[in-house]
């Protein structure tokens, strides 16, 4: 399935209590869970590989820490997330004031648009992207202007260019990229900040920064009112399932967040895994490296059955299927059959490729086996 899905489209049913915007917007989920499939097939995946989750698991230090905080989960967990803020602070080298802590990049980025869009503000972002965001802006009664990439990597020259023209609030790019694994050095970053227009904030998305090369992270001055940064314990520190991310921005913007959160939203066990993850950097380098070498054997088995890997710089190969979103889309359906869960971008031309997460050698083993029947099955469809 695609990585952006309508539902409900036919049998629509509007509440007459919900607000003219909410009744107004489509039945939309982001991200179809891979649950769901299971469900419809009446089975489980073999492999687990489309969600760009990290199978290689959790520090056994977060996962001790979180057992031990399981016994009090009668108590409501710290709504300051105070240790935490404080040793992701010390982490950065910057004041906890900077620093606040959610329920994943998701999570904050929602409140976020709540705090800055309102009915008809403009946000820029790319064609194909992320596309929580776009959810999140057009929930709040925001405008999109969606720039397509260039080539497979992000233009950021055209987001600053579209958000001038348009006097947008907010210009939102991930890097490195997702869904097509592509990098911009810091450099373009440090630009991207000084062409904002007046007014406007950069929301950088840096969900898989720790798996991209040295430097790809631009030293940013934490008063800096232009950029907010994200982080996330998801994805290199295997905690996907306990929801922990955080903010680096300016005092009062990381202060507004208490306007509008959700201060009970962090369990305790979230909290605790995660400081444990944070302080131990022993296993996040191990799991660098498994996350290096499964990389570098998707794109082997993409050489294997003549189809072009994608450079990446994060825990997942896009992989281009040598046709177009169609043929594309019938391989992924073949993978899924196969018992490999696998996803694809949304749009042309991005979704001529299919996303693959690193795994473990199982789950290799397992897409290796079924991606020669699904190619075949697919071509022979066209």
């Amino acid at each position: 399935m695609s990585l952006l899905r309508p539902r409900g489209i036919l049998l629509r049913m509007t509440d007459p209590r919900l607000t003219p915007l909410a009744a107004s917007l489509p039945d939309t989920v982001p991200f179809i869970g891979p649950e769901t499939q299971e469900r419809a097939m009446g089975r489980p995946f073999r492999a687990r590989l489309g969600a760009n989750e990290n199978p290689f698991g959790p520090s056994p230090r977060a996962i001790e820490a979180m057992r031990a905080a399981a016994a009090q989960a009668w108590m409501y967990g710290d709504p300051e997330s105070h240790e935490l803020r404080q040793a992701i602070a010390a982490h950065h080298g910057v004041k906890p004031a900077h620093i606040r802590v959610g329920e994943g990049i998701d999570g904050l980025l929602g409140l976020l648009v709540r705090l800055t869009i309102g009915a008809g503000d403009w946000a820029i972002t790319s064609l194909g992207g992320y596309p929580t965001f776009e959810f999140h802006v057009t929930g709040f009664g925001g405008r999109i202007e969606q720039v397509p990439y260039d080539g497979d990597r992000v233009d950021a020259a055209g987001l600053m260019d579209r958000a001038t023209a348009l006097g947008a609030k907010l210009v939102y790019i991930a890097n490195p990229d997702n869904p097509m694994g592509g990098v911009h050095g810091a450099d373009t970053i440090r630009e991207m900040i000084d062409n904002l227009p007046a007014g406007a904030l950069l929301v950088l998305d840096e969900a898989y920064v720790e798996f991209a090369p040295d430097g790809t992270a631009p030293e940013i001055d934490p008063t800096d009112d232009r950029v907010i940064r994200f982080r996330t314990f998801s994805k290199a520190h295997g905690l996907a399932g306990a929801r922990v991310g955080y903010a680096i921005g300016s005092a009062p913007l990381i202060a507004a967040f208490d306007r509008v959160r959700n201060h009970f939203g962090l369990t305790r066990m979230a909290q605790a895994g995660a400081l444990a993850a944070l302080k131990d950097r022993d296993w996040l380098a191990q799991g660098l490296e498994h996350v290096a070498s499964a990389r570098a054997r998707i794109a082997a088995i993409a050489h294997e059955n003549g189809l072009a890997p994608l450079p990446s710089a994060t825990n997942f190969v896009a992989i281009d299927c040598g046709g177009d979103g169609g043929l594309a889309r019938r391989v992924m359906t073949g993978l899924a059959a196969r018992g490999v869960f696998v996803r694809m971008p949304g749009v042309a031309p991005l979704d001529r490729c299919i996303r693959v997460s690193a795994g473990t050698e199982a789950d290799l083993d397992a897409f290796a086996q079924a991606l020669p029947e699904a190619l075949e099955e697919a071509r022979a469809a066209t």
